[in-house]
């Protein structure tokens, strides 16, 4: 789930999708900002729900990656 494998395909992996959600936070964007880039991006690929965009944002913050600043998700600076 986390991780590629077997039963889960590299672009589906939570890591793949924080990734994608870290690139798209250069500067400080809503929650819904990013689902919603996120989401048109993928049309032509492979489509995860919103639990897994949910589940990649869960795995960012108890990684620091990521924080909730005033309505907005930002990148850790450590």
């Amino acid at each position: 789930m986390i991780l590629p494998s077997k039963h889960i395909a590299a672009d589906r992996a939570l890591l793949t999708i924080g990734a994608e959600i870290l690139i798209l936070l250069e500067r400080p964007r809503t929650a819904s900002y990013v689902w919603d880039v996120l989401r048109r991006k993928r049309e032509h690929g492979r489509v995860f729900g919103y639990d897994w965009f949910i589940l990649a944002l869960d795995l960012l913050f108890m990684l620091g990656a990521i924080e909730y600043k005033g309505g907005s998700l930002t990148r850790s600076q450590s």
